[in-house]
């Protein structure tokens, strides 16, 4: 099974910058839509939340921009976890525009399952943890998430 699509859309004039670009702030609100529509997959739609006061907040966010997106460019997320615990999701998110076939951008983020009555963290529900687990199941095969795991930093200074 590949990776879980998880939303579709186009690059809007209001996203777009000085350069025709794709503002970098814009990059991160469409992940964010996309991991708004896995929290509705894994059980934790609107009414759920509601009742059983239950939500994802994101602890951290990393996003490598990887190729010019332009105005009009139609865009799809595709994710799929790293990693998962009793409270936590690990996932790995990727943008691609129009008919390429690399990506334009990806994200690593860095999910808690809280309960927003406090807010504090908690284990998953059962019922979620388990459609988290058979997400992770399900994307098990795939191969490993090829910009995960970097971190910001300058190179070592080459010794004379």
């Amino acid at each position: 099974m590949p990776e879980l699509e998880l939303y579709r859309g186009t690059v809007r004039p209001e996203w777009v910058d000085y350069n025709g670009h794709l503002r970098d702030a814009y990059y991160m609100l469409i992940f964010s839509f996309a991991t708004d529509a896995l929290i509705e997959r894994i059980g934790l739609d609107a009414a759920t939340r509601s009742a059983r006061k239950r939500s994802l907040f994101t602890l951290e966010a990393h996003i490598n921009y990887l190729h010019e997106t332009r105005l009009g460019a139609q865009l799809r997320i595709a994710a799929r976890p790293i990693a998962h615990d009793a409270k936590r999701l690990h996932l790995y998110l990727e943008m691609f525009a129009d008919a390429r076939s690399d990506p334009v951008a990806a994200s690593e983020q860095m999910l808690l399952h809280v309960d927003t009555g406090g807010p504090h963290a908690v284990a998953f529900d059962p019922d979620v943890a388990a459609r988290v687990q058979a997400f992770a199941h399900a994307c098990a095969a795939l191969p490993p998430a090829q910009y995960a795991g970097r971190t910001i930093a300058l190179p070592p200074a080459r010794r004379a």
